[in-house]
């Protein structure tokens, strides 16, 4: 299975691009093929597949991460309409420690974002009815369940949808800072 892989600027996430066979019908793609995602450095054991449908443009669902000892590494992807799709680096003696990275993802184009345990992960819809995809290697655990403001001036992220037109979950609204997080990942152990 040919991929195009492109690290990102924190070069632990990863862009990949499987190929896409078309002709007048549409395509053919294999989304997802242990052996040739292994070959490019993604050697995780996937477990759960999870989707999500945001009906409005500007829906932000993030910054989400589970918690040692069930962290989980995610493959993303879009099945309808596009994102911008966040990971933030949170491994303690990282040298890119807080620092984001981020790729637009589209259903046309195929894109798919790693994103490895040790990142806090989010997206934010660019598109109405825009569904994701995505795969991890731990299968959820409430406890372990945490998250980061996806609006905190710390990180910074440059977020292509005006901050007014932004929706989040309860949930999400309620999620702290960066400022005073502790991260339980530590660089040398991943």
């Amino acid at each position: 299975m040919p991929l195009t892989v492109t690290p990102l600027a924190i070069p632990a996430v990863l862009v990949v691009v499987p190929q896409k066979f078309g002709d007048a019908r549409g395509y053919f793609m294999e989304s997802y093929h242990a052996r040739a995602y292994k070959a490019a450095g993604i050697a995780c054991d996937f477990v759960q597949d999870n989707q999500s449908l945001s009906a409005t443009r500007g829906t932000s669902r993030g910054l989400h991460f589970q918690t040692p000892p069930e962290p989980q590494a995610k493959l993303v992807r879009v099945l309808r309409g596009s994102i911008f799709d966040v990971a933030v680096d949170i491994r303690r003696g990282s040298p890119s420690y807080g620092k984001w990275c981020g790729a637009k993802l589209t259903a046309h184009g195929a894109e798919q974002l790693f994103v490895p345990a040790g990142f806090a992960h989010g997206f934010c819809t660019l598109e109405p009815d825009t569904e994701v995809a995505y795969k991890v290697d731990g299968y959820y655990a409430p406890a372990c369940d945490a998250g980061l403001a996806w609006n905190d001036p710390d990180l910074a992220i440059r977020w292509p949808v005006a901050a007014a037109e932004v929706i989040v979950s309860d949930k999400d609204a309620k999620l702290p800072g960066f400022s005073g997080f502790v991260s339980p990942f530590v660089f040398a152990d991943m």
